[in-house]
């Protein structure tokens, strides 16, 4: 194995583990899909598109993942979106 194949393969195993940490979204009777979509785009950056069918998701599958990253990254985002009244938690 080259120098350069090493060096790619640890920078590749540094990214996947820098990852590895999820907000989930779960569907309630509560929240308008209005709501939902404004606040993923808010909250999260999403487009209105990624935002509508993350709530579709939510609605049909009964959850689903709006973000993911690092756990620090991912705090401040997923307690903002539990502060709109959805329901969330980082995994």
């Amino acid at each position: 194995m080259s120098t350069q194949e090493k060096v790619l393969e640890e920078v590749l195993v540094e990214e996947l583990t820098s990852l590895n940490n999820e907000i989930i979204l779960y569907n309630d009777e509560l929240n308008t899909f209005d709501h939902v979509i404004n606040t993923l785009i808010k909250v999260c950056s999403h487009t209105a598109e990624q935002a509508e069918q993350c709530s579709l998701i939510v609605h049909y599958n009964g959850k689903c993942t709006v973000k993911t990253g690092e756990y620090k990254e991912l705090k401040p985002q997923c307690t903002q979106l539990l502060e709109a009244g959805l329901s969330a938690e980082i995994v």
